[in-house]
């Protein structure tokens, strides 16, 4: 594989540069440096994004004719490492990553037209209702239903785990229309109006602490919330098979440029950090854990790269989105916990509100620098990367069964 750039490549980092460098501003940075889960609030959030559509580069991935940009894997590439370097909060995926191409692919003419503008501008904000509450990693055991009712279907259950839930305003959910002997068959994909009756979102706290502006998971109750058929994406009883198709794309996300920023980080503490009368970075053990990181880094980029090349010649991602869900996954959790042991004891204060100051809420500071303050947050964060999105073991099963036939 040829890993040099071209003129009009270079031309197009630099173009990328200027614009992160002019756009990217300073309150939006130090709120990202603070962050404990790698996103912003949802004012931070949306505006970042509301900027990169007023560029056309809020969905690298979306087709020209639904407000892609058009770029080549080289171009998106490109864009992905700048953005890393530049430090830049992710977009928000329910919409962008994950619901955008389901619609593309199986909704109808109504729905695409309807709901894909307001995703790309970022107006209405997705959350993703499919683990319920014994169901998680199993998911085809779900039992939340759904029953006809003339042009309405009428939900009862609960679903968990609903990321940002509390400020969605739709949210995609698998259902159960019918019983089978096959769990994955009597399976409907619907688009629910978060504001509809008898939905209630209630916040569940988790180890990086429940601040304000962070929050993150919930569970969402539905009592005899009525969707109109018209929401059902596809037919009756195919979720699964349109539920397999999104997962491809939340499991197939690339890792390496945004690790990349993060191994960085931690190689900046470490020249920091005293340690046997030098810098951590000078102690011979965690340097050969540093680089032990980087040659996984570098394993999975080229890995990311290959699999990407083949999306963009039109073909499917299949297993290798499992392989990099799950060497992806572990990576963030090895880098961060080599973060959480650059800093040593200055993480002990994790619950704090690191954006409070940057709010009004707080006056608070930390005992060795702001630099340390997300970092026990993340690491706590991080154990969730093995588990969602199907855990990773749930990844190898797949990878067995579709690459081995076994």
């Amino acid at each position: 594989m040829d890993l040099s750039f071209s003129a009009d490549d270079l031309a197009f980092q630099r173009e990328v540069r200027a614009w992160l460098d002019t756009h990217y501003d300073p309150a939006l940075r130090q709120q990202m440096a603070l962050s404990k889960n790698g996103y912003l609030d949802k004012e931070g959030q949306v505006r970042w994004q509301k900027l990169l559509a007023a560029r056309g580069w809020a969905a690298p991935d979306w087709p020209v004719e639904y407000g892609g940009p058009g770029w080549t894997p080289t171009q998106k590439y490109i864009f992905q490492m700048e953005c890393a370097r530049a430090g830049t909060p992710p977009v928000s995926p329910m919409g962008l990553k994950m619901v955008a191409p389901v619609l593309m692919a199986f909704g109808s003419d109504e729905q695409k037209a309807r709901h894909l503008p307001a995703i790309l501008s970022s107006d209405i904000w997705w959350c993703q209702g499919y683990s319920e509450p014994g169901s998680g990693s199993d998911l085809a055991s779900l039992q939340m239903k759904a029953v006809r009712d003339g042009d309405h279907y009428v939900l009862n259950g609960s679903k968990i785990w609903t990321t940002h839930a509390q400020w969605a305003d739709w949210m995609f959910l698998l259902v159960r229309t019918g019983q089978h002997s096959k769990p994955q068959d009597g399976i409907s994909f619907l688009l629910a109006d978060m504001t509809s009756p008898g939905i209630e979102v209630v916040a569940l706290p988790t180890l990086d602490g429940p601040v304000a502006g962070q929050q993150e998971v919930n569970q969402v109750f539905f009592d005899n919330v009525r969707v109109p058929v018209s929401n059902r994406i596809g037919e009756e009883g195919k979720g699964w098979t349109y539920a397999k198709y999104l997962l491809e794309f939340e499991r197939g996300n690339a890792y390496a440029p945004g690790l990349r920023h993060q191994l960085a980080k931690v190689r900046r503490i470490a020249a920091h950090e005293a340690a046997g009368g030098g810098t951590l970075l000078a102690d011979q053990d965690f340097a050969r854990k540093l680089a032990q990181a980087e040659i996984h880094l570098e394993a999975l980029d080229a890995n990311e790269m290959r699999v990407f090349s083949r999306l963009s010649a039109g073909e499917r991602a299949g297993a290798a989105a499992s392989m990099l869900k799950t060497l992806g996954s572990e990576a963030q959790q090895a880098i961060s916990a080599l973060a959480l042991e650059a800093v040593g004891y200055a993480a002990q204060p994790f619950v704090a509100d690191t954006w409070g100051p940057l709010q009004g809420r707080t006056n608070q500071t930390f005992p060795v620098g702001d630099h340390a303050a997300p970092v026990a947050p993340a690491y706590f964060n991080y154990r969730k990367t093995s588990i969602y999105a199907g855990s990773n073991e749930i990844q190898r099963n797949i990878m067995t069964k579709m690459v081995l036939g076994l």
